[in-house]
């Protein structure tokens, strides 16, 4: 069944292994018929700074409104990034910070602590790459990144279920090891996860 993607490359450098696997997905994902968009942030002028929070309209740039509308269209959304610091990449969080506004991802409602989710009814996976090991990350820092993006953003948005794949660590990963991940991403592709 085809499905309507929208692929988000949050590393600042298409040139990236990052780039390299939002690449890999969407190309197999468009063979294998899906409707795709694919936005790599680094080429994308905006400022990733929310100066005056909510207090005041900080006009978008257009290419943050084309996301916006790309998110708007799609059934599914396919983030690829590292983590720096245990967390997400400044020019993700900015993005993040910028386009996901009360009256587009959320609302809160008048007199409550309670929110409407205005971004439900899709899906999301992120494809991540870190060079701490899997099991150090789990153990030692408790996958900070896994809770914020899983519920403090996408879940809070109503986007649900979020798949997070860890590929890790990328540092020392050989050649074979890195096109075994490469083949991992394009058959998510393919079955449009």
């Amino acid at each position: 069944m085809s499905r309507k993607i929208t692929v988000i490359l949050g590393h600042p450098d298409a040139a990236s292994y990052c780039g390299a696997m939002a690449d890999a997905y969407t190309e197999a994902a468009r063979e294998a018929g899906h409707e795709l968009k694919l936005f790599r942030l680094g080429d994308i002028a905006f400022d990733p700074v929310l100066h005056h929070g909510y207090r005041q309209i900080q006009p978008l740039e257009p290419g943050l409104v084309e996301v916006q509308q790309a998110i708007t269209w799609a059934e599914h959304i396919v983030f690829v990034f590292p983590m720096w610091w245990g967390g997400l990449p400044a020019l993700l969080k900015g993005f993040f910070d910028r386009a996901f506004l009360p009256g587009y991802a959320f609302k809160y409602r008048p007199n409550s602590q309670l929110w409407d989710k205005l971004l439900a009814g899709r899906s999301a996976r992120a494809f991540v790459t870190a060079d701490t090991p899997n099991w150090f990350y789990a153990l030692a820092y408790w996958r900070p990144l896994h809770l914020q993006l899983r519920r403090t953003i996408l879940g809070f948005c109503g986007i649900q279920p979020v798949g997070i794949k860890l590929f890790a660590p990328v540092r020392f990963a050989s050649e074979p090891q890195r096109a075994k991940w490469l083949a991992q991403v394009r058959r998510a592709g393919t079955l449009g996860r």
